[in-house]
C-alpha cells in the first residue's frame, strides 16, 4: 500500500529572496505581490484580483528590484532565488502614490462604489491607506467621459469612474467565457465597450454580473446600489435557487438586500449566475409566502370545483390554512409514506434542478 502524499510533497519548491532587506521564503511561480502579502507586506494593486490572470496594466503595484533599471509590476513578476525587492523604497512609494493620485484625479466628484471608507472603492481604500490626496491643478485636467449607461435592467455603466484596469474584460472573457466586453479606440480615448460599442442593455450580455463583482471602482455596478448604498451588514449564505449550492454574501441596508456578491466555494469559486446575483427582489414581494400552507380539509383539488372562489391573493385563506414547519413536514412525509404503502416504492419519484 502506498504511503499517503503529504502537503509538503505537493507544495511547490520554496524560493529564498529578500523583501525590504528581510530574508523571506516564497514559492516557485509565486508573484512578488502574493509572496509579500503572505509575509504581511501590503503592496497597492488595482488591476490584479485573486483568481484572475495578472495583467500588470495599472502600475500601482510597482516595486524596486536591486540591480534593475526600471520598476517592476509585482503582480506579474515571480520570485526567484536571490532576488532583492524593495516595495517601500522612496522610488517605489513615489511611483505608487503618483499612480493613485492620477487615477483619483480622473474620478467623478460623486463616487459609485458602496464602501465603508471611500466612495471610489478599492482606489479610495488604497489612497487613504497611503495618505494620497489629489492636487487641485490635476483635478482641472479631468477627462470628459460618456454619460452613464443605464439601459440594462440590472446593471449600470459609469465610465467616468473607469480606470481601465481590465478586470471586467478578463472576468467576462476568461472567467465566464462570454466575451462581451472589450476595448475600443486608443490612448486617452480608449474605453471599455460591449460587443460593437452597443448599449449594455442591447448587447449579448447574459447578466451574470461577474464584471460588476470584478470592478474595483463602481464603473460597473448593480442598479440597486445607485445613490447612497453604504451597507449596514453582510450576511454569508447559500444561493436559494437551484441545487448547485453556490456560496454568496448578501449586502444589507435598512434590513433589505441591496446587492449580492459571490463567495468562494467548491461549487462556484466566487461566481454567480443572473438569478443568484440579481434575483433577490422576491424577498420583499407582498405575495411572498413566509409560512407553510396546508390545504383545508374538504376543499377539492380540482380547479373547476373551486371556480366560485376569488383567485386573488386575498382569498388564499378560503383554500389553505397556515401551519408550522414541523406540522407541514410531518404532513408531507405522512402523505408520501401513505402513497408508498398503498402503491409501492416505485410510485414515488423526485425531480431536482
Amino acid at each position: 500500500m502506498n504511503a499517503p502524499v503529504s502537503k509538503k510533497l505537493l507544495a511547490p519548491p520554496s524560493v529564498e529572496f529578500k523583501l525590504n532587506d528581510q530574508t523571506v521564503v516564497g514559492f516557485e511561480g509565486e508573484s512578488i505581490l502574493n509572496a509579500a502579502k503572505r509575509h504581511g507586506v501590503d503592496i497597492p494593486h488595482l488591476c490584479y484580483k485573486e483568481g484572475m490572470r495578472a495583467d500588470g496594466n495599472c502600475r500601482a503595484c510597482v516595486v524596486e528590484i536591486k540591480g534593475e533599471r526600471t520598476l517592476a509590476p509585482s503582480c506579474c513578476r515571480h520570485v526567484t532565488p536571490g532576488l532583492e525587492v524593495l516595495s517601500q523604497s522612496l522610488r517605489a512609494k513615489k511611483s505608487q502614490e503618483m499612480v493613485l493620485e492620477l487615477l483619483l484625479a480622473d474620478m467623478p466628484d460623486q463616487g459609485y462604489k458602496w464602501t465603508e471608507e471611500g466612495q471610489h472603492g478599492e482606489l479610495s481604500d488604497w489612497a487613504q491607506a497611503m495618505n494620497v490626496s489629489v492636487r487641485p491643478e490635476l483635478q482641472s485636467l479631468r477627462r470628459a467621459q460618456p454619460s452613464a449607461d443605464v439601459s440594462h435592467p440590472a446593471m449600470a455603466v459609469n465610465l467616468d469612474a473607469c480606470i481601465q484596469c481590465n478586470r471586467c474584460v478578463r472576468a467576462c472573457r476568461e472567467e465566464q467565457v462570454n466575451d462581451v466586453i472589450g476595448y475600443a479606440h486608443r490612448g486617452a480615448h480608449s474605453q471599455i465597450v460591449f460587443d460593437l460599442q452597443d448599449d449594455m442593455g442591447s448587447s449579448s450580455c447574459v447578466a451574470c454580473g461577474e464584471c460588476v463583482q470584478a470592478c474595483p471602482t463602481g464603473a460597473l455596478m448593480p442598479k440597486t446600489q445607485l445613490g447612497s448604498q453604504v451597507v449596514d451588514k453582510k450576511i454569508d449564505s447559500v444561493c436559494p435557487f437551484c441545487g448547485v449550492g453556490c456560496l454568496l454574501t448578501y449586502n444589507v441596508k435598512d434590513n433589505r438586500i441591496v446587492s449580492v456578491e459571490g463567495r468562494d466555494g467548491p461549487a462556484n469559486h466566487n461566481r454567480l449566475c443572473v438569478k443568484g446575483r440579481f434575483g433577490f427582489d422576491y424577498i420583499q414581494h407582498p405575495q411572498r409566502l413566509t409560512v407553510p400552507l396546508i390545504r383545508k380539509a374538504g376543499v377539492p383539488k380540482d380547479p373547476e370545483a373551486i371556480q366560485h372562489l376569488n383567485r386573488n391573493a386575498a382569498q388564499w385563506s378560503d383554500v389553505f390554512r397556515e401551519a408550522t414547519w414541523e406540522e407541514a413536514l410531518a404532513f408531507g412525509a405522512g402523505k408520501l409514506k401513505q402513497l408508498r404503502d398503498q402503491h409501492g416504492p416505485k410510485s414515488l419519484a423526485g425531480f431536482g434542478s
